[in-house]
């Protein structure tokens, strides 16, 4: 049997985030997460979208790297936050966390969802906003903050790093970086997949089983 993870939602911004083969310009993505962000023990990260295929890994990694977590998500994700090591949950269906004056070293924006003025408000000085599958408007504006202030955004083009898929391939060996599954279909069930998935409900990953006939 093959076990295939499936990752598609968000306008397919979580399709591409682990890392990609090709060699065209991209967008920041899980292996850049550290290097970006220069995670240190004791610094507050907030990630947006933190129940979801890059969420769940992001909140690992940072909480590996000794940050304080706060993930974002809705409801009925934010247990498994909190059973992956997230120090802090916001529901983002009953707040807003751009309003509850937190302020963070690091916001990690995996789906594109965050205010964009609001989150930059609630950045430290010297912090940074990584953000995934931007818009025009965001890369304009992401180019002119970290300009104009000390605060950094990043929105542009990544090189992929085999040594950043080794060292993650490494955390996943030794259990420090595990995957959140969240449903199992058949590939028969593709289509059903595909339309559970485009609900955006999904906490962390779904898998497609792939059934291979035995050969006598």
């Amino acid at each position: 049997m093959q076990v295939v993870v499936y990752s598609y939602h968000w306008e397919n911004a979580e399709r591409d985030l682990i890392c990609r083969w090709d060699n065209t310009p991209h967008f920041p993505k899980l292996s850049d997460f550290p290097h970006h962000v220069h995670i240190r023990s004791g610094q507050s990260v907030l990630i947006v979208g933190a129940g979801g295929s890059i969420g769940t890994y992001a909140v690992q990694l940072a909480k590996y790297f000794g940050a304080e977590v706060t993930g974002v998500d809705s409801t009925r994700k934010l247990d498994t936050l909190r059973a992956i090591g997230a120090d802090h949950v916001v529901d983002y269906t009953q707040e807003d966390f751009t309003r509850s004056g937190q302020s963070y070293d690091a916001i990690f924006d995996v789906v594109g969802k965050s205010s964009f003025s609001g989150s930059v408000r609630s950045l430290k000085q010297n912090g940074v906003y990584l953000l995934a599958n931007p818009g025009l408007s965001r890369m304009v504006r992401g180019g002119w903050t970290s300009l104009t202030s000390s605060k950094k955004v990043i929105v542009g083009a990544a090189i992929d790093k085999a040594e950043d898929l080794v060292f993650l391939k490494e955390l996943i060996e030794a259990g420090k970086l595990k995957p959140v599954l969240d449903r199992r279909y058949p590939l028969e069930q593709m289509a059903e997949a595909h339309r559970y998935v485009d609900t955006g409900q999904k906490t962390g990953n779904v898998v497609i089983t792939v059934e291979h006939p035995i050969k006598p």
